[in-house]
């Protein structure tokens, strides 16, 4: 059981790469073409606080090396993401940016670690935070839904990746199988749920490719 535990979690770190690297195509356009276009910062801003929090998580709890490693790599990728986006994005998108980035990726994560930090001790932070990981969790898988709006009304699905939505269907499996391998409840649960919305997801780039 240790030896699947090891190899599911170094799976769950390889598909966690790709999924943090998947955009890098549509970025690489960004900074071809100077502009983002349509495409959403949303996901990507929910993705970097998500990761800044597994990380913490990771660091907090025993045992949960691999969950630290890969998400503290998804922070420094997603980070570069947000920055290109307040670099090229149009100015009300970049404003919008902005301000999303300030509330969620500073002071809300601020706030968050120096709360538990200062308040929270032993299983009771690694508990606060992981209910917090387990909230982001919902929010970044279901965040790419943000621009169904944009591929209904263009019926197309340029401004939704199919890699990221691929990567994100798998890696949600794979650490699924992970967390009840580790008993780790609040990982298991919100990837469990978000199921759904990365399902619809996938339904909707089928649908209009």
């Amino acid at each position: 059981m240790e030896g699947l535990f090891l190899v599911v979690g170094v799976i769950g770190n390889i598909i966690s790469v790709l999924l943090f690297l998947s955009p890098i195509g549509t970025f690489y356009r960004i900074v071809k073409q100077r502009s983002t276009q349509e495409f959403e910062s949303f996901p990507y801003i929910c993705t970097l606080l998500s990761a800044a929090l597994w990380t913490y998580y990771g660091v907090n709890k025993p045992g949960s090396i691999l969950v630290a490693t890969v998400n503290g790599f998804g922070f420094v990728v997603e980070s570069i993401y947000v920055c290109l986006f307040l670099t090229f994005a149009p100015p009300r998108m970049r404003v919008r940016t902005a301000i999303l980035a300030s509330i969620l990726d500073v002071a809300f994560l601020g706030v968050a670690i120096v709360v538990s930090e200062k308040c929270l001790h032993g299983y009771t932070r690694i508990y606060v935070i992981g209910f917090l990981g387990a909230a982001l969790n919902i929010v970044m898988y279901g965040s790419p839904l943000s621009v169904m709006r944009t591929v209904v009304r263009t019926k197309s699905v340029e401004y939704m990746p199919f890699l990221l939505s691929f990567f994100m269907f798998l890696n949600g499996g794979v650490w699924t199988f992970y967390a009840i391998l580790s008993s780790d409840y609040f990982l298991g649960v919100s990837l469990l749920i978000i199921y759904f919305p990365v399902s619809v997801h996938k339904c909707i780039i089928n649908y209009f490719s």
